[in-house]
């Protein structure tokens, strides 16, 4: 009779001091993804148990110098073959945004004369609904709300191509377009930000860029390419983050990286099969290093734990680098 009262404490016991399931969301990331190079990757990103998968552009390579379409075709093609079932098999959310692999031409911007044709083979690949905004307007800007545990959270995924004015300078060695209507988002884009960003009710705002806002140092594509357009979003964001967590996502650099200013903090999360070069690489708002090895991203949204968490992981899945937001207690209310 002992022995079952024992048992019997030891299960109450246990049941009282068992922690309460702490309910949160988590994204991978990653970017420039080659449909023609193997993609051991996903062995480590399953093992993470994500909830969804944010493409931060370059998702296929199907550019040309000449700007055509038809190794485009082929890239998407082929890449529907890579991905792997569990991802696509509609038990994950996905969320993507091009970059210029995927949008037609190196670095391309406005000028490109087949981008109408691009972005609809963009949205078919990657399932867009016709009633979704992204099918009836030029670019494929959007935005997503969700609530986690009684949080609202606003994904705004940006086009940083479609509208951009041209690049200043050689290639991998750009220069800052002053000019003062020179533009990365265009006019419709720009007042589709805004609004969005002043009207939602969300206190937690991730913003998808395929292109680094916080990096300056680098001679590469960035949005410090065009300074005016750089100082407009991170006042936009400054004016946000009053009342509002942000978080930046990009891709592009085949290098990941964590950057911070007095605002917000951004997750560089690339390249996911086509590392980078080998050499090192500092800027004044990154924490600890960049790395050009094989990575993924993680987002790891804890209301419950008034947190968020940001990583860079490598192929097999360690951790390079992390930081974590804290959330105000005031914005996990439901």
């Amino acid at each position: 009779m002992k022995t079952y009262s024992w048992i019997l404490i030891t299960i109450i016991s246990s049941t009282l001091i068992m922690p309460v399931n702490i309910f949160a969301y988590k994204y991978a990331l990653g970017s420039c993804l080659d449909q023609d190079y193997k993609q051991p990757i996903w062995s480590s990103i399953k093992k993470e148990n994500i909830d969804g998968f944010i493409f931060l552009g370059d998702n296929v390579y199907g550019d040309q110098p000449s700007g055509t379409l038809s190794k485009m075709k082929k890239a998407y093609q082929v890449q529907k073959t890579k991905l792997p079932n569990w991802l696509m098999n509609n038990e994950k959310e996905i969320q993507a945004i091009w970059d210029d692999h995927d949008y037609g031409i190196n670095d391309g911007g406005k000028d490109y004369k087949l981008k109408k044709e691009a972005q609809k083979m963009f949205l078919k690949f990657w399932n867009i609904s016709p009633s979704d905004p992204r099918s009836i307007r030029e670019g494929t800007y959007f935005k997503k709300s969700k609530n986690i545990d009684g949080t609202g959270v606003e994904i705004i995924g940006l086009d940083t191509r479609y509208f951009r004015s041209k690049l200043i300078g050689k290639k991998n060695a750009y220069k800052p377009n002053m000019l003062p209507k020179a533009t990365i988002l265009g006019q419709e884009q720009w007042k589709w930000l805004e609004r969005s960003m002043n009207q939602t009710n969300s206190s937690i705002i991730i913003i998808l860029s395929s292109i680094q806002v916080l990096a300056t140092d680098h001679p590469y594509e960035k949005w410090a390419n065009f300074p005016l357009e750089r100082k407009r979003l991170l006042n936009l964001i400054s004016l946000a983050s009053n009342d509002k967590s942000i978080v930046v996502v990009s891709g592009d650099r085949h290098r990941a990286g964590i950057y911070k200013n007095d605002d917000f903090v951004e997750i560089t999360a690339s390249s996911l099969n086509k590392p980078g070069s080998k050499n090192s690489e500092s800027d004044q708002l990154l924490i600890g290093s960049t790395f050009p090895e094989t990575n993924y991203g993680i987002l790891d949204i804890e209301p419950k734990k008034s947190k968020i968490t940001v990583s860079i992981h490598n192929l097999n899945g360690l951790v390079l680098n992390s930081h974590t937001i804290e959330l105000p207690l005031e914005k996990t209310e439901a």
